[in-house]
């Protein structure tokens, strides 16, 4: 999600937002301590929160924040939930979360060997997303005290109890 686009969003329903950046490991605690007291969510953008999923997590559990990212395994490491584009679909031999990452960057490869092999990148098709990953954290979410509507679990591809 775009900067503006969460501003617009937010400011649609009465909500204002607050950026906070971590460009390193050593900025992540401080950048989310203190976020409880003030904000009411935390959206991960994907950046150096990414590779360390689990840090995040704990502390927007520590903070009673519902934090959400676009990789799944975001809410498998502890964070509440994650919703993000498939990258499985893009390889049917994959089959597991931790291929996920591998898949993407094969079909990044295979771009760049067509490349490679004469094709002009303007002729290459663009590829999006078509499936999407929607997984919720129970445990996280009863760690913070938030009630997950059973609409929404519904609309889950996973639930972690």
């Amino acid at each position: 999600m775009r900067r503006r686009d969460a501003q617009e969003a937010a400011f649609s329903m009465g909500l204002q937002t607050e950026f906070v950046f971590a460009s390193n490991e050593g900025e992540i605690e401080p950048a989310v301590s203190g976020l409880g007291a003030r904000s009411q969510a935390l959206i991960i953008q994907p950046d150096v929160a990414f590779r360390n999923s689990e840090e995040v997590a704990a502390l927007a559990v520590r903070e009673k924040l519902p934090a959400i990212a676009a990789a799944d395994d975001f809410a498998k490491r502890g964070g509440l939930m994650s919703y993000g584009s498939s990258f499985v679909e893009a390889v049917s031999d994959c089959c597991t979360n931790c291929c996920r990452q591998r898949s993407a960057h094969r079909l990044a490869g295979a771009y760049v060997g067509r490349i490679l092999k004469g094709e002009k990148p303007g002729d290459l098709p663009v590829q999006r997303a078509t499936k999407f990953d929607f997984v919720i954290n129970l445990k996280t979410a009863k760690a913070i005290g938030l009630d997950i509507p059973p609409t929404l679990l519904a609309r889950a591809n996973e639930v972690i109890e």
